[in-house]
Order: C-alpha cells, then sequence, then structure tokens
C-alpha cells in the first residue's frame, strides 16, 4: 500500500484516528502530572488540502469536509468539539485549507507540562514537521526510524502519556514489524496508552495484529485492555481509494474512551458514508 501523507489528508481514517487522539489527551488532562506523546510516524504535520496531491486525490471531502457539515446531536457535537476546534484553528477563515497531522493536533492540545517527540526519517517530511512546530520548546522531533524510536524513548519519563504507531505500510511486513514493535514497547511501559492505526486490506493481517496485541497484553484475564475500532465507508466517493476499512487498537483504553465512541461512532458512519451510511465495529479482540 503507497500511504503518501498529503494525499490522503483529512481522509475519513485521518477523522476516526484523530477523534479517538484527541479523546484520548482530553482524558490525560484531567490530571495535572503532565505527560508525553510519541508519534513513531509523524509526517510533516500540517498539509495543504488547496496542493496538487490533496486536490487530485481529494479525499479530504469525503473526510474532514463531511463531518464539518454534518448536524451532530449537541452529546456527540460537544464529543467532537475538540478535535473540530483543533482543526478550524488552522485555518484563517471558515473554507477548509489547511488540515493537521497527528504531531499538530497533538502539540495543540499540549499543556506547559506536557511534551511530544515525533519521529520522521524522511528528510524533506522531517524539515517540514520541524518548521510546522516552529523549534517549539515543548515538541522534539527526531531523525530516527519509528520503529527504533519505540524501543528508545520508553518508558517517559512523565510516565503517563500515549504512543501513536502509524506506519505508512509501504512494506510487506509492517503488520509483522508493527506486532513485534509494540510487543517489545509495551513490555518496557506497561502503563503506556498504544494507539495502532491500520488499513483493513487483508483480513487475515488484521486478525494476526488483533491476536498478537491481545496476546501480548493478556486478553484472557483483561479483555478491556484492549480496544478495537473499525469504520468502514461506501466505496465510490470522491478521491475514492482501494481503503474502505480503517481499524484502531487501543491498549490500555482510558476508562471514558468506549462509551464516547459508542456514542459518536454512529453519527460518525452516517456523516462519513452518506447515503448509504459508513459502518462501524467496537469491540474486545479476544
Amino acid at each position: 500500500m503507497n500511504y503518501r501523507h498529503a494525499f490522503h489528508a483529512g481522509n475519513f481514517a485521518d477523522v476516526v484516528k484523530h477523534i479517538v487522539l484527541t479523546r484520548i489527551l482530553i482524558y490525560l488532562h484531567e490530571k495535572p502530572s503532565a505527560f508525553r506523546v510519541i508519534d513513531s510516524h509523524a509526517g510533516a504535520g500540517l498539509y495543504d488540502l488547496t496542493g496538487e496531491d490533496a486536490r487530485r486525490g481529494g479525499e479530504w471531502r469525503d473526510g474532514i469536509g463531511r463531518v464539518r457539515q454534518a448536524q451532530f446531536s449537541a452529546e456527540v457535537a460537544d464529543l467532537l468539539r475538540p478535535y473540530l476546534d483543533t482543526v478550524a484553528a488552522f485555518n484563517a477563515t471558515t473554507e477548509l485549507t489547511t488540515y493537521p497531522g497527528s504531531p499538530l493536533i497533538a502539540r495543540a492540545l499540549l499543556r506547559p507540562q506536557d511534551r511530544l517527540v515525533a519521529c520522521e526519517l524522511e528528510a524533506s517530511a522531517r524539515r517540514r514537521l520541524i518548521d510546522n512546530l516552529r523549534r517549539d520548546r515543548q515538541a522534539r522531533v527526531v531523525d530516527l526510524d519509528g520503529w527504533m524510536a519505540l524501543r528508545a524513548f520508553l518508558p517517559p519519563q512523565e510516565r503517563r502519556g500515549v504512543v501513536l504507531i502509524d506506519p505508512p505500510f509501504e512494506q510487506p511486513d509492517e503488520f509483522e514489524r508493527m506486532a513485534e514493535t509494540f510487543a517489545a514497547a509495551f513490555t518496557k511501559w506497561p502503563t503506556g496508552i498504544f494507539m495502532l492505526w491500520y488499513p483493513v486490506k487483508d483480513m487475515a493481517a488484521t486478525r494476526a495484529l488483533a491476536r498478537a496485541v491481545t496476546e501480548q497484553v493478556g486478553a484472557a484475564g483483561a479483555r478491556d485492555r484492549c480496544l478495537r475500532i473499525e469504520l468502514s465507508r461506501p466505496a465510490g466517493g470522491a478521491g475514492d481509494t482501494a481503503l474502505a476499512t480503517t481499524g484502531l487498537l487501543v491498549v490500555n483504553p482510558p476508562w471514558t474512551l468506549e462509551n464516547q465512541l459508542k456514542t459518536i461512532m454512529p453519527e460518525l458512519a452516517a456523516a462519513l458514508g452518506g447515503a448509504p451510511a459508513g459502518r462501524f465495529s467496537l469491540d474486545h479482540p479476544a
């Protein structure tokens, strides 16, 4: 799978991932102690939706574009507000021209005591990420392979936080590397929150990943320590690609997250799918 950040920025997979990330960060605000965010494959951080790649793909129109136009219930609108407000802050007018990636969404939700480590190996994307973070003292951009970084930076000094593992899935062994690296990272930091994003294109690969992760966290005795979220959209929308289903595994999810997603996901799936509505699942993989 060739996954270019600028081509796919703001698509339905980004929307799901960033809503979950935002809800986790809001939860971490509940305690005054500092937390750390580690983004293993950070990208450039900010994407021009009027640029050639975004215009040619147009995937954002069936992602953040639909969500911004949707009419949500008051409860769901309140849960989505931190995410939508963060996106809006990167746009000078009500017209959507720019979309923030995970590191800039995370940075927007850091308090003064919190820190971000953003890993990006590709030189051009890393330079843009450094520029987009404006050499912020709370955000460190590192020239390091994300898989190695997860071993190097865990556990963080803060002892609380979230690790986002979001590789481009350009290599055939990416699922296996994710499972292997997660196992090593989780062993070093078993109390951390981990978000593992994956595209659902090969059911055997996604099942194997879920099985490896749940075995690592001891799912037989603590099934609620791994939450799986998947959302499928109908084919045929603007910028249609082969990717129809996006997935997340959240390890050590905040106790509030599952019920929040049970509220959000029906309306979000309807907004992202149009007619017919998208489909979603929310469970604890065995």
